[in-house]
């Protein structure tokens, strides 16, 4: 029997859940059909789900359906949960994508497809809801093929032989790739393998189409899942597995979800830093099954560990990439009497599930800060913290996460010699593409700085959160090389480099500053406004008041007009309650985080931050010179003179690189 793990994503209320609920009825995995609006779903178990109608939490279900045993991993809809479904991403065979055929492409539908792409998935969509009035199946199918990919295939043949693709789709499937095309011109046919192969490959999307409420359609794409799809074959019989989440059970037990990638699973494996598997759990909604073993391609529950993370590779797997999906708003907890170190415990338990939940405390201000993606994710943080940990607190008012790059590149030189301390440390600096984040890497021979000191510095460079010099926020979009520098036989040792190093950024961005080469970023988003034809001049000005740009909006035929661009977060910021007073709650609007872009008002926020990076001792950009037997500190600005290392680059050099620089990443980015 053919075995695949398949996850459902979708934009909120397109369906997702009804759809998992009618795969499992209609294969026999259940006996009654549960609904998500009556709060008895199979797979949304927990009572916060059940209280919010929306799936917030992964889950695992299990059905079989002729020769194919699919696990089927259920994953949050709601924008604020992106960071929980991108976990589960990367342990996929197959993704099943919901369309509503009512929304069609939404905003969030493309940051689901841009994470498909960027973890390469193969993907089949249903499109849900084609019982509403007024739907077109060809209109429906012709927006997928504009919207995300024109590999968007019509798959789904109404005829009793439910794994036929209808006739006219097989020219279609041919065009998405030359080769296909000139053998199917030649013989005019594909065979079943090439459809398979180009299904994998991301050439084609088979479509399906119906109402997983009524149970329609449902058939089909269970049909099509088992005759289009191949099971994964590991060529390694060594073990391997990649972790997609972490939880805790009932009793408070920590569970790490991983895929079995290669070889076999057992119970008392030792996996990590002498920590051995106490059980495999298969789990089937809230129900689990314990397992001596458990084979490549199956999901598992382990107990037993606890220096885990998503995204963590074990055995022979590799780490994973780092997440897309970032937090953009913080808030400050206000404990309400609570103690506030359990407070600290119970967010770091949280954080430890949820990655993306940022936990931060400053032990100066006794407060605890927390970085998230929206307000849904912050009320349903408020009720676990009530409901799991008994802890009533609030949040105060949020604030923006801003990070800070470069425009130009600089040779930034950190020196660290107190008395038996000697270290130099040389840094080029250079803009990176929007999304990068930080990047590091080594252009000096060992003649210069031996090998076990780069390494020092490069672990360094990523041992700590590198802080702008603008307003103190993280800096972001910058590859950093190391490209000189200088050790003592005698007196250097592991932490003068850790010194140095650190300094050697902050002096190169301080120099930068003084260049007006640095910049400030803030989140954006990318909105869908959805209003009457009479509400588009008032919507249009207040776009241009928050700073935001939109396109030309396109007439629906309809009374209602949709509105898409980006603005700034902080200024959209409670704007959905002004869409609901001036529509009268009929208007309807949809953010999803963009990225980070220039900040609009930097000078506005730069003056009042009044953020003295001279004076943040922690991240100092000051050096420590040694003369007469003692340690002295030297200014910023005075050190390039006083540096021991002669500059690798001079000024004349730097912006060539910057424009080198740009240019390649951006080739690589684009590509």
């Amino acid at each position: 029997m053919k075995h695949i793990v398949a996850g459902i994503i979708a934009h909120v209320d397109a369906g997702k859940t009804t759809l998992s609920e009618a795969m499992l009825y209609r294969t026999g995995a259940l006996r009654k059909l549960g609904r998500v609006d009556n709060g008895d779903a199979f797979l949304d178990t927990d009572d916060l789900e059940k209280q919010h109608g929306i799936t917030i939490f992964s889950h695992q279900a299990n059905l079989k359906y002729h020769d194919l045993s699919l696990t089927l991993l259920d994953t949050p809809g709601h924008v604020d949960f992106a960071a929980q479904t991108e976990q589960v991403l990367s342990v996929l065979d197959y993704a099943i994508l919901v369309i509503s055929a009512t929304d069609g492409v939404q905003s969030y539908t493309r940051t689901l497809w841009q994470l498909l792409k960027r973890y390469q998935v193969p993907t089949f969509i249903f499109v849900n809801k084609m019982d509403a009035n007024g739907v077109d199946r060809n209109q429906v199918l012709k927006q997928l093929q504009m919207g995300l990919a024109e590999g968007c295939i019509d798959f789904d043949n109404d005829t009793e032989t439910q794994t036929d693709i209808p006739e006219n789709s097989y020219e279609e499937i041919a065009m998405q790739n030359d080769t296909v095309l000139e053998q199917f011109l030649n013989s005019g046919k594909l065979s079943d393998d090439t459809v398979r192969e180009m299904i994998i490959n991301r050439e084609i999307f088979p479509c399906y189409f119906g109402a997983a409420l009524k149970l329609t359609g449902v058939e089909h794409l269970l049909a099509g899942l088992e005759q289009w799809t191949c099971e994964r074959i590991s060529k390694s019989n060594e073990f391997g597995a990649r972790i997609f989440k972490i939880s805790h059970d009932e009793k408070n037990e920590r569970l790490t979800w991983l895929r079995v990638t290669s070889g076999t699973l057992r119970t008392k494996a030792v996996l990590l830093n002498e920590q051995k598997v106490n059980q495999l759990r298969v789990y089937d909604g809230v129900k689990y099954a314990v397992l001596p073993e458990v084979e490549v391609g199956g999901i598992s529950a382990v107990t037993g560990l606890t220096e885990t993370h998503p995204g963590q590779g074990l055995g022979n797997e590799p780490g994973g990439k780092p997440s897309a999906i970032q937090p953009v708003l913080n808030y400050a907890l206000d404990p309400k009497g609570n103690d506030i170190h359990a407070c600290l415990t119970a967010l770091r338990q949280l954080e430890d599930e949820d990655p993306q939940l940022h936990v931060t405390w400053s032990n100066h201000l006794q407060e605890i800060r927390v970085q998230i993606m929206g307000e849904i994710q912050l009320e349903i943080l408020q009720q676990i913290l009530a409901e799991r940990f008994n802890l009533n607190v609030e949040f105060g008012e949020g604030s923006i996460l801003y990070k800070e790059t470069i425009t130009k590149a600089v040779e930034g030189v950190g020196h660290f010699e107190p008395l038996r301390h000697y270290a130099e440390v040389h840094l080029l600096l250079q803009p990176a593409p929007k999304g990068s984040g930080l990047t590091f890497d080594s252009n000096c021979g060992v003649d210069v700085l031996g090998k076990n000191w780069q390494h020092q510095v490069l672990t360094n460079l990523r041992a700590k959160e590198h802080l702008g010099v603008l307003i103190g926020a993280p800096i972001t979009d910058i590859k950093i090389t190391l490209v000189g520098g200088k050790a003592s036989i005698v007196h250097s040792v592991g932490g003068d480099f850790r010194e140095a190093t650190w300094r050697a950024v902050r002096q190169g961005l301080m120099m930068l500053k003084a260049r007006g080469a640095c910049q400030l970023l803030e989140p954006w988003y990318r909105f869908s406004l959805t209003i009457d034809q009479t509400q588009v001049g008032r919507a249009m000005n207040d776009i241009q008041r928050m700073s935001g740009t939109f396109e030309t909006p396109k007439d629906s035929g309809t009374e209602m007009i949709t509105l898409t661009g980006t603005a700034p977060v902080s200024e959209m910021q409670g704007y959905m309650q002004e869409v609901r007073a001036y529509t009268h709650g009929q208007g309807q609007l949809e953010c999803v985080v963009d990225g980070y872009q220039p900040c609009h008002n930097a000078e506005k926020i730069v003056s009042k931050l009044k953020y003295n990076p001279t004076s943040d001792l922690e991240n100092t950009p000051d050096s420590v010179f040694c003369a007469h037997g003692a340690g002295y500190p030297v200014p910023w600005n005075k050190v390039p003179r006083m540096a021991h290392v002669e500059y690798t680059y001079s000024q004349e050099d730097l912006p060539k690189l910057t424009n080198q620089t740009k240019g390649l990443f951006l080739k690589i980015w684009y590509d």
